[in-house]
């Protein structure tokens, strides 16, 4: 592993934890030129999975596109980045736990309504009005009604 801050290529493993998602692990790091220490992250790389889209076309799995769309739903709310990772590893394990080839981005999308509506309501609204393609103010103003009838 390439030291961050001297670029050498020796160093050692200090500390080794597996994270809770249980596909993941931390590995803390010491190089053995400079003495920094640095961390990186073990993740087995997922079997290649194709969405589908609404309209048939088909395109790669992209974590990092699923990571940003939850980023940004969830901007400026009180939700910590770590809660954003876990969310996002829950739903990878939902989709390559189907051991299908394909996925609907409608399927992708669903699960993540259902874990932002558990974490916080607003981030939830905000990526259902634009995943649901919300048209005008009564299309809001039902999913809040929905939203807060579940509830009670």
């Amino acid at each position: 592993m390439k030291c961050p801050y001297c670029r050498a290529n020796s160093s050692r493993v200090v500390d080794t934890r597996e994270m809770p998602t249980m596909d993941t692990i931390r590995r803390r790091r010491q190089c053995r030129e400079c003495g920094r220490r640095f961390t990186t992250y073990e993740r087995v790389e997922p079997i290649s999975l194709m969405l589908v889209k609404r309209d048939g076309r088909r395109e790669e799995y992209d974590r990092q596109k699923l990571e940003s769309g939850i980023h940004l739903a969830c901007t400026k709310r009180p939700i910590s980045i770590e809660t954003i990772q876990r969310i996002v590893d829950e739903i990878e394990a939902a989709i390559f736990s189907t051991a299908s080839e394909e996925i609907s981005s409608q399927a992708v999308g669903e699960l993540v309504i259902e874990k932002l509506r558990q974490v916080d309501q607003v981030a939830y609204i905000r990526f259902a009005s634009v995943y649901r393609s919300f048209a005008d103010l009564e299309d809001i103003r039902e999913e809040l009604e929905s939203l807060l009838g579940s509830e009670t």
